[in-house]
């Protein structure tokens, strides 16, 4: 028992969650808002992802005896905030319904491997970099309003990723705010400490919805979170079976839905904090790190209100550039990988820019059609 209360087991999971929020948080905020949802909402959103969070990250850990920490679905979150204005709230719960069924489908039958294979990667690479370009062009487009707010941030975050590249966001975050609090652009009377209550929106299925962002959201959750989070597992020397962990996202996914949990997945970057030997020199014991971090996201999420008032008071510039820096490094990453073959290049090409393009066609987003366009060009084009 006293180890489970271990200082380097509790820092660990408390840097974890801490990253994750404060490098996408604020993602989330603008996929609620997208979608109409009111300050209710987004507070019964952040209550879903942190009670799902601390029912899978504790749940699973403490089953399999490994530090699996979950996590939201950012680049999910990322692909809702572009993809959900005009949709109705309930249809966009009925696409979170759809794409966690997917999830549960591919864990239960083991089709996660299978599945991947059929989409090549720098496509789903492609994918993701044009889901996030909008995000990396709001850094600079908020400039425009508040040069010095937006300056400083920037100029943090690159000093930070030279002398502390694990904190580059966290101190960006807090230089923003720092300099926001100083010149009066954070309305702090809008701030309420208070227990988020959970709100029920009864499910919709539209066909353009389920198609144009329900499958769109499956991929970028399968190929961009849960393939790294097992290779994580993996690269630290747990081999956990894929299936259970993937199914009971899904299922998680499933339950929490109508109240706003978007999609659930296994957690990569964050995940590593709580798997290296800072949390705990024994790998047989780092589970109990996230363990901590699922109990940090169980506190996050019952005080989702007081988050939701938190982003809510703070300038529309400051979110927009904590959110581009934040992706910044899964941006260049995507593109890398998106660009580096070269006979799928063009194929790579035209699925970020007709992504990236937020072209809607029949009710249907952008992101399904240039999946769909960069498979036929892949198909048309014959091998270099």
């Amino acid at each position: 028992m006293r180890r489970m209360f271990s200082l380097s087991h509790l820092t660990a999971g408390f840097i974890a969650v801490l990253v994750g929020y404060t490098s996408s948080a604020a993602i989330v905020f603008q996929a609620a808002a997208a979608a109409g949802g009111s300050a209710a909402h987004v507070s019964s959103w952040l209550w879903a992802l942190g009670i799902g969070m601390f029912a899978t990250s504790v749940g699973l850990s403490l089953y399999f005896r490994a530090p699996i920490l979950t996590a939201w679905s950012t680049p999910g979150a990322a692909l809702l905030a572009v993809s959900l204005a005009g949709v109705p709230m309930s249809e966009a719960i009925g696409a979170f319904i759809f794409a966690s069924a997917l999830i549960v489908i591919c864990g239960i039958f083991g089709l996660f491997e299978a599945i991947m294979r059929h989409v090549p990667k720098s496509l789903a690479a492609a994918l993701l970099a044009g889901v996030l370009a909008r995000f990396g062009l709001g850094l600079f487009s908020s400039m425009a309003s508040q040069v010095w707010l937006v300056g400083l941030m920037f100029f943090v975050y690159f000093i930070g990723r030279r002398h502390l590249p694990r904190y580059a966001v966290p101190l960006a975050f807090l230089a923003g705010l720092l300099l926001a609090g100083v010149s009066g652009l954070i309305r702090g009377d809008s701030v309420t400490l208070a227990l988020a209550m959970p709100i029920w929106t009864t499910p919709a299925f539209s066909l353009a919805t389920l198609v144009g962002i329900g499958l769109p959201l499956f991929v970028v959750t399968m190929a961009s979170q849960n393939l790294p989070g097992l290779a994580v597992l993996r690269a630290n020397g747990y081999q956990t079976a894929a299936s259970p962990l993937i199914t009971w996202t899904g299922v998680t996914g499933l339950l929490l839905a109508p109240f706003g949990g978007f999609a659930f997945n296994l957690a990569a970057i964050t995940a590593a904090i709580c798997m290296s030997p800072v949390a705990d020199p024994d790998p047989a014991q780092r589970y109990r790190a996230a363990v901590w971090a699922g109990c940090f996201y169980l506190l996050t999420g019952l005080l989702g209100a007081t988050v939701a008032s938190v982003f809510a008071a703070l300038p529309g510039e400051l979110v927009a550039a904590i959110a581009g820096l934040a992706l910044l490094g899964i941006i260049g990453n995507s593109l890398e990988a998106a660009l580096a073959e070269e006979r799928e290049r063009e194929a790579a090409l035209v699925t970020f820019l007709c992504t990236a393009s937020g072209v809607a066609l029949f009710g249907i987003g952008s992101a399904f059609w240039g999946l769909l366009l960069g498979m036929v060009v892949q198909k048309v084009l014959p091998p270099r």
